[in-house]
């Protein structure tokens, strides 16, 4: 069974940082261009970031440009999301997922083919 799991999620402070994890379980995540995924109460669901699974090729969101890092550790079978001088707008639940890299949208997915996790929640408030 395929499971993406994320974790690392919970409350900070503007200016603060927090590192997500998204742990593949029956699946090589090296073999896939894993992203991540944002969705505020009320908005879309929107890609934040994506690393592709052989080249290291990396994209960001023009919100998270510069405060966010992307990277993956193979042998620990994860994908992490760094999240740096945290603003109160980046408050979500985020999600990482299988898919395909884009210069244009940053990630995509496809229906009935693509892996999602269940979500972790970010909070960001004084």
């Amino acid at each position: 069974q395929v499971q993406l799991v994320e974790s690392g999620g919970g409350w900070v402070q503007p200016g603060g940082s927090l590192t997500l994890s998204c742990l593949g379980s029956g699946i090589n995540l090296d073999h896939y261009a894993i992203g991540w995924y944002r969705q505020a109460p009320g908005k879309e669901r929107d890609a934040v970031s994506c690393i592709v699974g052989d080249d290291y090729t990396i994209y960001y969101a023009d919100s998270v440009r510069g405060r966010f890092v992307i990277s993956r550790d193979n042998a620990k079978n994860t994908v992490f999301l760094q999240m740096n001088n945290l603003k109160p707008e980046d408050t979500a639940v985020y999600y990482c997922a299988t898919g395909y890299c884009s210069s244009t949208n940053v990630h995509g997915t496809t229906p009935d083919l693509d892996y999602w996790g269940q979500g972790t929640q970010v909070t960001v408030s004084s």
